[in-house]
Formats: C-alpha cells, structure tokens, sequence
C-alpha cells in the first residue's frame, strides 16, 4: 500500500528513441511495437495517476563533468526538427519552484548541482520521446528536467534522495522517469556494432531493475558499462535514490534491441517505508568498514598524508611538529626498519605527490616535482593539505568525507633529460614536458593511461601546451606508497 505523505506516486525507466515517433520512424517504428505498446502502458498509467509535477532525469540535456544541471526557467519547449519532425512539438511550464528549492538543497548538503550553467534551452529527445506518449493522454503537470553528470553513483543517488526531500517539502505528488537507452552496442549491424558487454549489460541491468533490487546498480563497473555503451544508468540511479528508503513492487514491461541499441521499460509501484530499502546508507556504512581497515594498513608515508589533512579538514590545525607526526606514523604503522624510514622522511628531500580518491574518483591531488621543503614528511604534510583544499579541478574536501578517502603518495625521483619518448615506459617512469615556461607532469602507472603518446598528451594539455610546439622531455621514477 502506498504511503500518502510519500511525494512520489510512481516511477518508470523507459527509452528514449526518437524512431519510435510515426512521423520520425515513417514506418520503421512498426519494428519495435512492444516497446511502443509499454509505453502507452506507461502513459496510461501516469494519467491515472494525475502527478503534479513529473520529474525526469535525461542523459541528452547538458552534461557536465562535475555538475548536475538543472533546468531553470517557467516554459519549457522544444520540437523533434532535428529529427526531421518539426511538427512534433511541445510547450509545457517547468516546476520552477520545485527547481530552485532542490538547487539550495543540494548548496546545503554539498551537493553540485543547481540551474546554472544552461546553455541550450530547447527540450532534449531523452526528454520528448516520453513527454510524446504521456501528453496525448495527461498534460496537467509541470515538468522538472534534471541532466546526469560525470560525478559518481553514489552522487546520483544522492540528488535522487534530494529531489524527493524537495517534492516532499513543497507538497507535490510527483512521478518520476528515469530516461535512458541500455547498450548501444547489441548487434554487428547495428549502427554502434557489437560488443559480448552489450547483452551482458542488458540482461543485468533488466534483471536487477525488474527486480528493484537497485542495490545491485552499485556493482556494475564503469569500465564494463564503457565497453558496453549504455546510456542510461545514471539516470536509473538517480531514480532509485528518489525511492530510497520504500518498498517498491517492479514490473518488467519490455526489452527489445531491433535497431542495435537497448529499450527497457520497467515500472514502479512505490509502497511503505523500508529501512532494508536504504541502499546508500548500507553502502557507506559498509564502505568505511572496508576504508577503515585500508587505513590500519598503511604505511608511515600515507599515514603522515592522511593525519595532515585530517587535522587540517577536521580541526582547521596544520601539523607543525614534524617529528611528532613521524613518530606517530611510526607506532601506529608498527614499522619493521623504523630507523631506516626515520631517515628517509626526515633527512632525505624529494618531490611528493599527494592523490586522493573518493568511490572510485579522483577526489584531489597535489604535488612538487622537487623539493619545497626540507623533508618528505614536510612535503607531505603540505601537499596533503594542499590536495584535499587547493586543486581546482575539485571542491575543497568537507569533513563528511574524509572517512570515505583513499589515499596513495608518490615520492619522485630526481627528473632525467631523454632525447625521445622511446626512452619512456608508462608503467615504469613518469614523465615532465616543458615548452618554454609552460611545464607539465603525470605521473607514471596511471589507470586508462596505456602509451607514452598518452601520457605525453596529457601532460601536454595540463600545461596548456598546444599539439606541434616543439617540447624538451625528462622522465623520473617514483616510488608509490599505499
């Protein structure tokens, strides 16, 4: 039974292809008449439940690295012109309200996501394609359209929870539809070919949401959902953090893959609160379990990063005595030589990189390719502070998610001059181009970094040097502490 004070009254996954639409398809729409016939199952359903306001989250409207766009505004519109059907067009008013109130949310709990940052208005087709077959049978509600981001899962989720919390604050009854095709990649013919993690991916992602065991959304790898070019598991992400907490009742409407690409539908029926049902919370609480015995295994380098930017985080207090920090590294780590590793924190002096991790994504990082100080601990401690509050790709960390960090430190050796990238090893060195004053470094054994050509763009790019300017290369070795 459904709760009453619950703002959402029902939720759906579906597709979005444009070939779907008569006047885009002119027949080949015929193709895929179950996914069609889900729909108008959908849609019938949404008009029996008279939302006000439906929310959906779209793969196809602005996408930011960092951000969560919302859209901002009073009107919506757009029309499917780029799709050859101009006259398949929509006019309806966004839930602007609910908009600004979930945007403050999401500034107080830390959150990026908000309304800024438009830059193309118009309606996407991840959008339309669902507003099609709903508004031929129910047009009395607003519209909140929320875009996905290249933050992680557990992000999703998070502005999933936040977008229910602000319906719930405002009065609405919302439904929400989580917008987005599975693999692009199901069949040789197909216009995206074929990968063996295309129908892999489908029938997983089909189980597990037929299922709502949205427990399992967690566990698919990015790398695997990569390979198999789906375009939609953020958005069912963010769904299942709007349901967090209910029991919900799934039903498998439809899979089909004609034209080369997944279409699931999938519907919802929300039910009553469901402790067992907090699926982030569990993650997280099992997450520091797993983080916290990471940190009572590492060694004194890690642990001298960690308790700097711990105390600076948490506390606003910068370790000043760096003998004590060693020492306390020392105990706790239980060192086997700890004269020998006295000795190189304190009386050796070396570049430092501090890198930070936070489910699975870099978090921070931030280092000196020589020496600033007059030890490797002091480089550490400085370069800890400096990567949890300094890198501007990132927020400075809060502390809420200091127990969720992972951390490793690399200690550079000194920089050689090479004569030409056959001298480098991804795995083995890392690399310093300079082009006049610009100068720029990646370190070596980097995830998804497989060439030197690789790794040379990108420290090019980080220095902000352009293709074909003529640069000097050193490489260096690093050692990496855990």
């Amino acid at each position: 039974m459904a709760d009453k004070d619950f703002p959402i009254v029902g939720a759906f996954m579906v597709p979005h292809p444009p070939i779907i639409l008569p006047e885009v398809g002119h027949g080949e729409e015929k193709k895929i008449r179950a996914t069609a016939a889900a729909y108008e199952q959908v849609a019938d359903a949404v008009a029996k439940l008279r939302p006000d306001t439906i929310v959906i989250s779209s793969p196809h409207t602005i996408m930011y690295s960092d951000y969560f766009h919302i859209s901002p505004g009073v009107h919506a519109h757009g029309t499917m012109s780029r799709f050859g059907a101009p006259q398949v067009e929509f006019s309806l008013d966004y839930d602007s309200s609910l908009a600004d109130t979930l945007a403050v949310m999401a500034g107080m709990e830390g959150l990026r996501a908000g309304t800024e940052g438009e830059r193309e208005k118009e309606l996407d087709h991840g959008v339309m394609v669902p507003l099609y077959f709903i508004m031929r049978k129910y047009s009395e509600f607003r519209l909140l359209r929320v875009g996905l981001s290249g933050q992680s899962l557990n992000e999703h989720y998070r502005l999933g929870q936040l977008i229910t919390r602000a319906a719930s604050e405002l009065g609405r009854r919302i439904v929400y539809i989580a917008s987005g095709d599975l693999s692009h990649k199901m069949r040789e013919d197909g216009p995206y070919g074929f990968a063996p993690e295309g129908p892999q991916y489908d029938d997983r992602i089909m189980q597990v949401m037929g299922s709502s065991n949205f427990a399992e959304l967690f566990d698919f790898d990015e790398d695997f959902c990569d390979r198999a070019a789906e375009c939609g598991h953020r958005s069912f992400v963010m769904m299942a953090g709007a349901l967090d907490g209910r029991a919900v009742t799934a039903e498998a409407l439809v899979h089909e893959a004609t034209f080369g690409v997944g279409y699931g539908i999938c519907t919802f029926q929300i039910g009553e609160a469901d402790a067992d049902r907090q699926f982030l919370k569990k993650r997280n609480d099992l997450r520091k379990e797993e983080i916290a015995k990471q940190h009572a295994a590492q060694d004194p380098w890690v642990r001298i990063a960690r308790a700097s930017l711990e105390s600076f985080v948490c506390g606003g207090l910068r370790l000043d005595d760096v003998n004590a920090a060693v020492e306390q590294a020392l105990n706790e780590s239980n060192a086997k030589d700890p004269e020998e590793i006295r000795e190189q924190l304190l009386q050796k002096r070396a570049g430092a990189f501090v890198s930070l991790h936070k489910d699975g994504q870099l978090r921070g990082c931030i280092g000196t390719i020589l020496p600033v100080t007059g030890s490797v601990a002091e480089e550490l401690i400085r370069n800890a502070v400096s990567a949890a509050t300094e890198d501007p790709r990132f927020s400075p960390v809060k502390p809420e998610e200091v127990p969720f960090l992972e951390y490793s430190v690399d200690v550079l050796g000194e920089p050689e001059a090479i004569e030409s990238k056959e001298q480098l090893d991804v795995k083995r060195y890392g690399v310093l181009v300079t082009s006049g004053y610009k100068r720029g470094l990646l370190l070596p054994d980097l995830d998804g970094v497989d060439t030197v050509e690789e790794q040379i763009a990108i420290a090019s790019r980080k220095a902000g040097i352009r293709p074909g300017e003529p640069v000097t290369l050193q490489r260096f070795e690093v050692i990496r502490h855990h």
